[in-house]
């Protein structure tokens, strides 16, 4: 899936995004708020991690801006503000969820974890397709109640196409929700990941099939 931080702190951006690529989750950088609100006009996020307090356009104006142009990506505010009277306004501007800095990397992978479960239409914590389950709390799959070793991006590949199970996932869709857009992927990166999940699912598990021109679709059991 894919996330927009924006934070003015460099070294706090750093370890954010570092923490949600260990997640499987592709992550976008802006530094400030009018650069957060013209990279979010290009792009679709299943997430928006938004600081309160920016240089110039603060949060609050970038939350409020976001709202007003129709942006239904769930939004988790950052800050080092305690006071309620702060976490009221975000809330009523349209923040989905608060984190209070400094915070533990796993309750911050969590809290985007549900937030994309809740933006995606299913809260479900787990999905299972025959004898494939993807958990998609922990970050883990199992076949027939044995763990995968599944590399992050790989499980980011499968938890897309299983959240969408017996559909067909447009290329371009997974792309997006698993690379970063100044990312430089080769022109058969996708393939190669569908292809380790393919032979890693064989022979008990769904079946990965590939729509010409258009996609993939994981097989219901």
């Amino acid at each position: 899936m894919r996330i927009l931080v924006v934070e003015d702190d460099r070294a706090l951006a750093r370890g954010v995004i570092a923490t949600l690529k260990a997640e499987g989750l592709a992550a976008d950088y802006a530094q400030d708020g009018e650069t957060a609100l013209e990279i979010e006009s290009a792009h679709a996020y299943s997430t928006i991690l938004l600081d309160v307090n920016l240089p110039g356009v603060s949060g609050f104006e970038v939350l409020k801006v976001l709202r007003a142009r129709g942006s239904r990506a769930p939004i988790l505010m950052l800050t080092a503000r305690d006071a309620i009277a702060d976490r009221i306004s975000g809330l009523d501007l349209g923040a989905d969820d608060y984190v209070l800095k400094p915070f533990d990397p796993s309750e911050l992978a969590a809290r985007v974890r549900a937030l994309i479960r809740r933006g995606s239409g299913d809260p479900k914590p787990a999905l299972t397709i025959g004898a494939l389950t993807v958990d998609r709390c922990a970050g883990v799959a199992y076949l027939n109640g044995a763990l995968i070793d599944l590399r992050r991006r790989e499980f980011a590949v499968l938890e897309v196409l299983a959240s969408c199970a017996g559909k067909v996932a447009p290329r371009e869709r997974i792309e997006s929700q698993i690379f970063g857009y100044d990312e430089v992927v080769g022109p058969n990166a996708l393939e190669v990941y569908v292809g380790r999940l393919r032979r890693k699912l064989e022979p008990q598990g769904p079946t990965i099939r590939t729509i010409r021109g258009v996609g993939y679709m994981i097989d219901r059991a």
